[in-house]
């Protein structure tokens, strides 16, 4: 008789990225691959979470490091085969971890054959599966939007005399999905995945999908109202309101024929990543609301900048009870596109582990990035030394994203970490071999061992997975809320700060179940020592 599938494995699920490029070179050549991501699943499983996350290893010119796919349906050599890739899902599924993997549907490379094809005049059967359109009279591009990546959005072609629009790099030209075929063609590469065993779908840069029709030109933002959390300071791009270019409403029935397939399958699931620093918190209501769209979404609000306080954690929150009252958000500190949070935010050991028990505590789903488990900061990548393009057009003023995307360090005993036997693609960092995973497991106070607590305390409790919330709230430096799920209640209030502080304690009869976390026990007053926390049980 076979197990009934739980189609609600997502909710509150902790999922752990990998970045391929960068966790294990198998063959040598300095570049992680698939079987390498095999050989090291063990420890992966190891730290409790539930699902991996593995950016994108399709068959690409690597101008964007994979996020410029060539070929929707097949590993670039670089990485493996299918074969290796089915193998990695077997035995993944082996060690009860579930299999998503990054699909990146607003853009392809410009070395994919359906873009070649659409390019070579304005009548072939793809000519319009990807933005085109005609100069202004004057021959500049046809409005104001702007790249990520620096400079216009629109690239002029010799070959059809008109511009084409890329939201990122010239090799990443958009996707038309005003186009019914392009839809069709991008959910039978999704198709494929599932059917070779994926368990669900992170969706790079899901507001981006679809544009405004008429093309009108974006309006300004007030100097005021900028914010670097999407693009960094010195990008030109934060200089507008990106109503047009993105964060159009027609993306939400796409979304809704994604889910459809998705729903297909037994249990199958689908995280998006929100890019905006405006409107990111009600994108993300919108994308996640109702059984019909998303399950989840990410958005940049913990991948900023300063450690997040007390009051600002609440802040974050009850924009989100606001804004995606039924939906589901997915928390973040770190990914392969920002300033690893041990640097970014100057966070101590303490402090880290505070933040981590925080993420296992909110309401959401959790994303953890290889690495972070180690308390790894942010590598000094010298500008000879760079890959990024990002990095190259804007330094030094903004060094790419390099840094947070050096090896994994397995060993503290090689050159290159026990990552690769030759030379690896980014140099390891000398700060990160103290931290290797072998130091790591045999010191019992490393914080790899705090990941795993932290992980086991949301397992063990299903309010912290699946519960509501009774909004969350801070007082001083502690922020504090209730989470609770088929009768049973979990108080958890953490001190954000490295200086003492104190809480009154809820009413009723309470257990501490955080003793391995440091928490406090139970009791009138909540006396905290520097990011201590308290996790509390009833019921159930």
């Amino acid at each position: 008789m076979s197990v009934q599938a739980d189609k609600d494995w997502w909710r509150g699920a902790v999922i752990y990225q990998i970045y391929p490029r960068s966790f294990q070179d198998s063959n040598g050549d300095g570049i992680g691959d698939l079987p390498g991501i095999t050989q090291r699943l063990p420890y992966v499983a190891s730290l409790g979470v539930d699902a991996i996350w593995i950016s994108p290893f399709f068959t690409s010119p690597m101008k964007d490091f994979g996020y410029d796919v060539s070929d929707y349906c097949d590993v670039d050599p670089m990485f493996g085969t299918l074969q290796d890739f089915k193998a990695l899902v077997a035995r993944a599924h082996e060690l009860g971890l579930k299999v998503m993997i990054d699909q990146v549907l607003s853009h392809s490379s410009d070395q994919h054959a359906w873009f070649k094809e659409s390019r070579a005049s304005r009548e072939n059967p793809k000519a319009d599966w990807y933005v085109w359109a005609d100069p202004q009279p004057d021959g500049t591009p046809p409005n104001n939007w702007l790249s990520i990546f620096g400079g216009s959005a629109w690239q002029w072609d010799a070959r059809r005399e008109q511009y084409y629009l890329h939201n990122f790099l010239v090799s990443q030209p958009d996707l038309n999905f005003h186009c019914p075929a392009v839809q069709e063609a991008l959910l039978d590469t999704v198709r494929f995945w599932l059917d070779l065993g994926v368990d669900g779908f992170r969706l790079d840069t899901i507001n981006f999908y679809v544009h405004d029709h008429e093309l009108r030109s974006n309006p300004p933002l007030p100097v005021e109202e900028r914010d670097d959390s999407i693009a960094p300071r010195v990008n030109p791009y934060n200089h507008q309101y990106h109503l047009y270019s993105k964060n159009r409403p027609e993306n939400l029935a796409f979304l809704e024929r994604f889910r459809a397939l998705l729903d297909e399958y037994p249990a199958a699931t689908a995280v998006g990543e929100v890019g905006d620093a405006q409107r990111g918190l009600e994108i993300m209501g919108e994308y996640t609301t109702g059984e019909n769209r998303v399950h989840m979404c990410y958005s940049f609000e913990f991948l900023s900048g300063e450690l997040p306080s007390a009051q600002k954690v609440a802040h974050v929150l009850a924009r989100v009870d606001e804004a995606a009252p039924d939906g589901w958000a997915c928390w973040a500190y770190s990914n392969h596109d920002v300033v690893r949070h041990a640097t970014r935010w100057n966070a101590s050991p303490e402090a880290q582990k505070a933040m981590t028990t925080l993420m296992m505590c909110l309401r959401g789903s959790a994303c953890i990035y290889q690495g972070e488990e180690l308390g790894l900061g942010e590598a000094d990548v010298a500008y000879e030394d760079l890959q990024d393009p990002y990095g190259i057009e804007f330094w030094p003023e903004f060094k790419g994203r390099d840094g947070c995307r050096t090896p994994m360090v397995w060993e503290n005993n090689n050159s290159a970490a026990g990552f690769s036997e030759g030379k690896s693609w980014l140099p390891v960092s000398a700060d990160h071999l103290a931290k290797a995973v072998d130091v790591a497991e045999q010191d019992p106070q490393a914080l790899v061992h705090f990941y795993r607590k932290a992980i086991a305390l949301r397992h063990a409790n299903p309010a912290l997975a699946k519960g509501d919330h009774d909004g969350v709230k801070h007082s001083g430096s502690v922020v504090y809320f209730t989470r609770s799920h088929e009768g049973e209640e979990i108080f958890c209030a953490i001190n954000l700060s490295d200086g003492p502080a104190r809480l009154q304690a809820p009413a009723g009869q309470w257990q501490s179940v955080a003793q391995e976390l440091g928490g406090l026990d139970v009791g009138a007053v909540l006396s905290f020592a520097p990011w201590q926390v308290a996790v509390w049980k009833r019921g159930a």
